[in-house]
């Protein structure tokens, strides 16, 4: 349905004529007929006043498609970092609305979850602002620094706090309903491996390595990271070693084994691994996982004019092979923040 038509049947359906439609829009009656006649339309400003005099969404007066409206939700939170209380309460009603429909809740699930977490990363972010401002106050009292682990994931001392346990309990049933599919096998690996839990985390990865679709290489990374969690280095960089000799192009040998070295501060091989790996990537665009972990390295090394350089280059592979700006997505933003803080820490 034409704009102006829509805005003709809301009219009616709200008792309103021409003219009283124009006083509550500070307008001439003119204005709506011409838009009700199809003859112009109305300004977009006019438009959130529209909606609120219906007690409708902007959406709403506009004949979108329910997949349209999923993308618009998803473009929004990938562009803003925080949505106005409104438009979230908007979203999570209509998402919820969704849920329901077999054709639609898969997405709508992914993207409700989506939406609760770009509010908790929002929030998340003002409460570790505050919890190190508080804690720089006071440097020598505990006070916020449990809501800094939460909010920005460091690390805790306390094993009660910081083991996997209900991340392996989910990722293990996952895995026992649905033993044919191989990612829950990889989360569960990852979560067992981060315990050091490495006699259970053999007897996974054998289950997983049985798979029609396992991944030839990440079962030796795999290997690799139990022999690390029995604290077996020499094994463990043996099978790293050997994958290198014998793929030494494979963008996703090199970037494993960049991962490895990185997870063991040896920082040279990895940098090294990472760069090689982004540019042995035939896939366009190209994803920024590598450049990330250069980033970090060169910080971690006090280098912030090559961190700050290699934020460079993620801004123009964002920019040139993803066509991404900042008006149209916020990892642009987030990096070039990082440029500029590397730079003014140079």
């Amino acid at each position: 349905m034409e704009l102006g038509k829509k805005i003709k049947q809301l009219r009616y359906k709200a008792g309103l004529t021409q003219e009283q439609l124009a006083e509550k829009l500070n307008i001439g009656p003119q204005s709506v007929s011409k838009w009700e006649n199809a003859v112009a339309m109305p300004d977009i400003g006019t438009l959130p006043l529209l909606a609120e005099i219906f007690g409708i969404t902007i959406d709403d007066l506009f004949d979108i498609t329910t997949e349209q409206r999923f993308n618009r939700i998803e473009n929004r939170m990938d562009a803003e970092e925080e949505l106005p209380q409104d438009v979230f309460w908007e979203y999570e009603e209509f998402l919820k609305g969704q849920l329901a429909s077999e054709q639609y809740a898969k997405r709508a699930t992914e993207l409700i979850a989506y939406l609760y977490w770009h509010r908790m990363n929002a929030e998340a972010q003002k409460a570790a602002r505050y919890a190190k401002e508080a804690i720089a106050r006071a440097p020598g009292e505990k006070g916020c620094q449990w809501i800094l682990c939460k909010t920005a994931n460091h690390a805790v001392w306390d094993w009660n706090m910081g083991n996997h346990t209900k991340a392996i309990n989910f990722y293990q049933a996952l895995a026992e309903a649905n033993p044919d599919t191989a990612l829950p096998y990889m989360y569960l690996l990852d979560n067992l491996i981060a315990d050091h839990r490495a006699d259970e985390a053999e007897r996974w990865l054998n289950r997983y390595c049985g798979l029609e679709k396992a991944n030839p290489v990440m079962k030796q990374v795999y290997r690799a990271s139990i022999a690390l969690a029995r604290f077996n280095e020499p094994a463990a960089d043996k099978i790293i070693e050997g994958l290198l000799l014998e793929q030494p192009e494979n963008d996703e040998v090199l970037f494993e084994a960049a991962q490895y070295y990185a997870g063991k501060c040896n920082y040279e091989k990895a940098i090294d691994c990472y760069e090689r790996a982004f540019a042995a990537d035939e896939k366009r665009p190209r994803f920024q996982d590598a450049l990330m972990g250069i980033a970090d390295i060169y910080e971690i090394m006090g280098d912030y004019v090559n961190a700050a350089k290699t934020y460079g280059r993620i801004i123009d592979l964002l920019e040139n092979e993803w066509g991404l700006s900042e008006e149209t997505d916020s990892s642009v933003t987030v990096a070039k923040k990082e440029r500029d803080r590397l730079l003014a820490k140079a």
